[in-house]
C-alpha cells in the first residue's frame, strides 16, 4: 500500500477519521475542506449554512483551505460501511461514498407500504422479516395464480397494496398489488421485483395475466430490482396496469369485479417487455 494508511492500524484510523467529519454536520469531509484563522475545520456544504462564521470560535472563515487535511485523507483507504454484509472492498477516502451509493452489499429496505417500516438488511433477513413481521405469503415455484386486490375502494379507502413473495430458482421475488383511485377511476397495478442488485434482473423475465369473458390481458417483461422498486412510477410500460372499465369486462359487470392474476417467471438474457390486449 506504500504510504497509505489502511484500517490495519486501528488507533491511526480512527484519529484520522475523527479529524475528517465536520463538525457542523459531522459527516466525513470531502475537498474543499475549509478552515478559519485558529484551524476549526469544516465542510464546503456547511460554511455556507453557518453564514461564513466558524460554528467553533465564531471568527470569520474566509477562503482559507486546509490543504494538510485534505492531503492526509487522500493516503486514507478504508473498509466499506457495509463490510458486516459481506463487502470484502477497500476503499480511498475520496471515493469511498461513490462505492457505498451503489455497493451491491448495502443492506435492503422493506418494501411494505401499508405502514412505516424502517426495517433493513440483507436477503435472508428480509425475506424473514416480509412473511414473520408483515405476515406477507410465500409462494413457491414458477408459475403461480392469486386473487388480485378488488375490495371497494369506495366503501373502505382509496388506496389498498400487497405484496407475496414468489420463491424461484433459488431466488426470491415479490408480487406488488396496488389498486387505487384516479379521481373516480379505480385503477388497479402490478409488478415484479427482485430481491436482489440491478444487476441479476436481465437473467429473468416473468409474464402477468388476467383473464374473463372472452378477454385476455398480459404484461411480459423484467423483473426491477426491489431497490428500482422504491422509486416506481406508474409507466405502463413497466407494469400491468389495468383500469376500472377494463377491470369489469375482464372480471365480470359487478361493482367489484372479481379478478385473478396468473404468472410465470423463467431465466431470461434477454429484456422483454409488452403490454397486450387480446380479444379471444
Amino acid at each position: 500500500m506504500g504510504n497509505h494508511v489502511v484500517p490495519g492500524d486501528l488507533h491511526s484510523l480512527t484519529i484520522f477519521e475523527e479529524l475528517l467529519k465536520c463538525s457542523v454536520c459531522f459527516e466525513h469531509m470531502n475537498r474543499p475542506i475549509y478552515q478559519c484563522h485558529n484551524g476549526h475545520t469544516l465542510c464546503s456544504g456547511c460554511k455556507a449554512r453557518v453564514l461564513n462564521k466558524c460554528p467553533s470560535c465564531r471568527h470569520q472563515l474566509g477562503d482559507i483551505r486546509c490543504l494538510a487535511l485534505e492531503k492526509m485523507a487522500e493516503s486514507l483507504q478504508l473498509h466499506c460501511r457495509y463490510e458486516e454484509f459481506g463487502c470484502p472492498e477497500i476503499i480511498p477516502y475520496y471515493t469511498k461514498l461513490m462505492h457505498e451509493d451503489s455497493c451491491n452489499f448495502r443492506p435492503y429496505s422493506c418494501p411494505w407500504p401499508q405502514l412505516p417500516c424502517s426495517a433493513v438488511g440483507d436477503i435472508p433477513f428480509l425475506v424473514s422479516h416480509l412473511t414473520d413481521c408483515h405476515k406477507a405469503v410465500m409462494l413457491y415455484g414458477c408459475k403461480f395464480k392469486l386473487e388480485f386486490l378488488t375490495e371497494d375502494l369506495y366503501k373502505y379507502q382509496s388506496y389498498k397494496w400487497d405484496v407475496t413473495i414468489i420463491n424461484c430458482f433459488d431466488k426470491h421475488f415479490c408480487l406488488h398489488a396496488e389498486a387505487f383511485l384516479i379521481g373516480s377511476t379505480p385503477v388497479y397495478m402490478a409488478f415484479l421485483s427482485l430481491i436482489g442488485n440491478q444487476a441479476e434482473t436481465g437473467n429473468y423475465s416473468y409474464s402477468l395475466e388476467i383473464g374473463g369473458n372472452g378477454r385476455k390481458l398480459t404484461f411480459e417483461g423484467i423483473p426491477r430490482s426491489i431497490r428500482e422498486s422504491e422509486r416506481r412510477s406508474l409507466e405502463s410500460a413497466d407494469s400491468l396496469i389495468v383500469l376500472g372499465s377494463m377491470a369489469h369486462s375482464l372480471g365480470g359487470e359487478t361493482r367489484e369485479p372479481k379478478l385473478e392474476i396468473t404468472g410465470r417467471i423463467w431465466k431470461s438474457q434477454i429484456p422483454v417487455c409488452t403490454c397486450v390486449d387480446k380479444t379471444g
